[in-house]
């Protein structure tokens, strides 16, 4: 059965407030077909909304009556175990399926509002493989970048990101390079997304006090070579991994901040001390995930249609830009550059894009980053200079995937800070 009539059936399914259990199959099997991320359901003052994440887009599917969500609420929760008489809290756990011969993971997440509980499921398909590092569209300089970082035998490897930017993809990517059996690699997860044979890899559980920092501590006494810690979320956690870091260890993990530059003020406003950042930093990434344009349906835009600023910028943008890394990627697009523009067709459904793309950034700890973090200069600052030193930024590397008719300069600059 097609997606299309899983959709009408799901919509007279709701008209008809008809067999829940079936409904509540349809929600999911919908999703997965659509290679959706997240479901979306969510009651509101007059009714209820389903949502659906695809390709990092929410699009609203259907609507339905607000006295039959407390049966839908009801049913998810006793697929993923959940208690039925509990809305006063939020709860959350997850379900185990096999949907279209693909065993799923829905993370299941329950919250009370004004008008009954929203619920939000997490959809990961554990039959996908984990990509190469080079097949996560990072290019030319920012991937020598990062295959010298792990390639070094200890340091901390920093990937800032919001959320819903593929840093669990990015960071196994790096995880299945650096796995073989000469050495010895921990995580600390919260939750673990997919398990990798090879792998030492554990849940944090902060309720009862297992929390990055405790698991990080005590992975240090299973003598790691690489540690991968899924978050960093306070100053008992960073000193830890800089300890790790400066003792003989390898450390990856995350941070939430908006750019390269921005993690290291973040990390500073933690209490770290300043000398230790150049000390044990190797490099920082900033990514982040955007849609790719539809192959089948895209279009040449004029340079009108671009608008001055928007040429402005990308002019500001390129002569930034490192001359090896334009002659490597776009030298002969730069000539007569061309950009492109969505348009919608049958193929994607109208939806103009198809699948998703990564934009990176890559700060590597030069002398010169290095003088500016000991003088405590602002983030703003270490940018400019990271840059000067052949930084590509994440707006410079979006523009050239644009040039490349990936996507298009909307979804750049959506994503992605201008340079002034």
């Amino acid at each position: 059965m097609q997606y299309k009539e899983i959709l009408e059936n799901l919509k007279n399914l709701v008209y008809k407030w008809d067999n829940v259990q079936q409904i509540c199959d349809y929600i999911i099997l919908w999703a997965v077909l659509w290679d959706a991320s997240d479901i979306h359901i969510e009651p509101l003052n007059a009714y209820v909304r389903l949502r659906y994440r695809i390709d990092w887009e929410l699009r609203e599917i259907l609507e339905y009556q607000n006295f039959l969500h407390p049966w839908v609420v009801a049913r998810f929760k006793i697929l993923s175990e959940l208690k039925i008489d509990e809305s006063r809290i939020p709860q959350d756990w997850r379900i185990s399926k096999t949907i279209e011969d693909k065993p799923l993971d829905l993370r299941v997440s329950s919250l009370p509002t004004v008008h009954w509980e929203k619920i939000v499921m997490r959809i990961v398909d554990k039959s996908k493989k984990i990509p190469p590092l080079d097949g996560l569209w990072i290019e030319w300089k920012n991937l020598r970048l990062i295959k010298k970082a792990i390639g070094l035998p200890n340091g901390i490897i920093l990937n800032s990101w919001p959320t819903g930017s593929g840093k669990t993809t990015t960071l196994y990517s790096v995880l299945s390079i650096l796995n073989s059996v000469d050495v010895n690699i921990m995580t600390m997860e919260d939750p673990v997304e997919i398990q990798v044979d090879g792998i030492n890899q554990s849940q944090v559980k902060p309720d009862i006090g297992y929390t990055f920092a405790y698991g990080l501590r005590t992975a240090l006494r299973q003598d790691p070579d690489i540690i991968m810690v899924w978050e960093i979320r306070d100053k008992e956690t960073v000193d830890i991994a800089i300890e790790a870091s400066l003792t003989g260890h390898l450390v990856l993990s995350t941070i939430h901040t908006n750019s390269a530059a921005e993690t290291i003020t973040r990390v500073l406003n933690m209490w770290v001390q300043w000398f230790l950042i150049p000390a044990s930093f190797n490099i920082i990434i900033a990514q982040r995930l955007i849609r790719r344009l539809c192959p089948y349906c895209k279009t040449p835009m004029t340079l009108n249609e671009l608008g001055a600023d928007t040429v402005k910028n990308i002019k500001n943008a390129i002569s930034f830009t490192p001359k090896d890394e334009l002659k490597e990627r776009v030298w002969d697009k730069l000539q007569n550059p061309v950009f492109y523009k969505a348009v919608g067709c049958e193929k994607c459904e109208n939806l103009w894009y198809k699948w998703r793309v990564w934009i990176y950034e890559v700060l590597e700890i030069t002398p010169w980053v290095k003088t500016m973090i000991l003088a405590w200069q602002s983030a703003f600052n270490i940018n400019i200079q990271a840059m000067k030193d052949g930084m590509i930024s994440l707006e410079q590397d979006g523009i050239m995937k644009a040039l490349n008719w990936l996507t298009t300069l909307e979804e750049v600059y959506k994503a992605a800070k201008v340079t002034e």
